[in-house]
């Protein structure tokens, strides 16, 4: 019987030969998918920093052999279109076209495939949008930061039938693909706890002053930005710095916390928290934000109709001290697996004497090492490896048609966390999930704003 090390050579080894593989695919192999020789034209949908500095480069590395073509740009803000247009002829060649929204976009009969990454709260219905026009989508995480946004993504993606990728890319490392082997393999043991981490001192992140200044009302289409958020009259920060604005995004539960959430359901299999409580608060920039600098929950997951087992989530961070870094640790009785350093180690478990003392059976861990690369947490992600093959897979799939490794249903689950979060946050109630409506409950209220 092979032991743990000989198990954690063998899955890195093969998670790693399947990555390799993937990137090493041929002209010749795409040639014998159905419908590869047929040109994909690709859209941008919000031409925004991270689009240009993540999307742009495994595009531009992997368009002519894959047989893609970016030919549009949609974008409300005159100066976001001309810079995209420019930007975009200028790394990719040919001609761009660009259009000052989405349905002048669709209208135009002259896109398969998009890539969104506008603001947080438009991600839902922009994917709505681009998947009734028969469009695939990249769409950039947070999926839906309410719950009616979410349920009526879900329903209008599963009935197109479209190819659609969360930008997760967690779920394309093969660190993380190890992981989640080695963990539903049964060698870890059952899961007892998680702690995750997101911790940064940067003032200016998601600020942006110098654009807010140049920005103005008549060169951008502000009733269409608001969507389905209530109705207030322009305000550039709010446009420009969303992510400090709530009901425009939720701040660090929809920008960090989905991330390293949605590696909870994927590893347990469990589609969202049983509750969640949460603390924090506007301690350090007091620069006119909604939404905090600070910020820890703690949730309860576990089966759903077995209230006595399950393990605890914590997620703290903050903006105003970077000592801790980010961290994703899961424990066991047996030891912890930390996707921080991507070490399996014994570390606290509990040891064979103990056990034996006990007169129990012990989940004893050996130390051993998940290959891959650690994923990119900076504010420029431009050369993440887990983003290239993330969309690499998204591109795959819109031509194989297979799903891809961050499906809907993902994006879906990472939003019932994100909202609890935000509910328990704006509330101080403790948060529950009511199932059979599909509703995030404060209390004995439905959160919606």
């Amino acid at each position: 019987m092979e032991n743990r090390r000989d198990f954690l050579r063998k899955l890195s080894l093969a998670t790693a030969g399947s990555m390799l593989s993937v990137n090493a695919m041929s002209a010749a192999s795409y040639r014998k998918i159905v419908g590869a020789n047929d040109r994909v034209r690709v859209a941008c949908v919000g031409y925004s920093d991270r689009f240009r500095a993540s999307h742009v480069p495994p595009f531009k590395a992997l368009a002519k052999e894959m047989n893609f073509e970016m030919v549009a740009v949609s974008d409300i803000w005159k100066r976001r279109r001309e810079e995209g247009k420019a930007f975009l002829e200028k790394q990719l060649g040919g001609t761009i076209k660009d259009y000052r929204n989405n349905d002048e976009l669709y209208d135009s009969k002259s896109v398969d495939a998009v890539f969104i990454s506008t603001a947080d709260f438009q991600h839902a219905i922009h994917t709505i949008d681009a998947v009734k026009a028969g469009c695939d989508t990249y769409t950039e995480k947070p999926l839906a930061e309410t719950m009616e946004d979410a349920r009526a993504v879900l329903k209008a993606v599963k009935q197109s039938g479209k190819i659609v990728q969360i930008g997760s890319q967690r779920r394309s490392g093969a660190n993380y693909h190890a992981a989640e082997e080695f963990i539903k393999s049964g060698k870890f043991g059952p899961i007892t706890m998680v702690e995750l981490m997101w911790n940064v001192n940067q003032p200016g992140r998601w600020r942006r002053p110098a654009l807010v200044a140049q920005c103005k009302e008549e060169d951008l289409d502000w009733k269409r930005y608001l969507l389905n958020r209530p109705h207030e009259a322009f305000d550039p920060r709010k446009y420009l710095e969303y992510r400090l604005f709530w009901p425009y995004s939720s701040g660090i539960p929809g920008q960090w916390m989905s991330h390293q959430i949605d590696t909870v359901h994927w590893f347990s299999g469990l589609p969202h928290p049983r509750s969640a409580v949460a603390n924090g608060g506007i301690y350090q920039w007091k620069d006119g934000r909604k939404n905090a600098d600070t910020l820890t929950v703690v949730f309860d997951y576990g089966p759903l109709n077995d209230p006595t087992t399950g393990f605890q989530v914590s997620f703290a961070s903050r903006f105003s001290n970077s000592a801790g870094g980010t961290k994703e640790i899961y424990y066991s009785n047996g030891g912890e697996l930390n996707l921080d350093t991507n070490n399996i180690s014994p570390t606290g478990g509990l040891t064979a004497r103990e056990a034996a003392e006990m007169n129990m059976q012990a989940n004893l861990l050996a130390s051993g090492k998940l290959e891959g690369p650690r994923v990119e947490t900076g504010a420029n992600t431009g050369g993440d490896p887990l983003t290239f093959n993330h969309i690499k897979n998204w591109m795959e799939c819109v031509r194989s048609r297979k799903t891809p490794n961050a499906p809907i249903e993902a994006g879906y689950q990472h939003s019932i966390a994100t909202i609890m979060s935000n509910a328990a946050y704006r509330t101080g109630l403790r948060v529950t999930f009511d199932e059979k409506n599909q509703e995030v409950m404060a209390g004995t209220k439905v959160f919606k704003y």
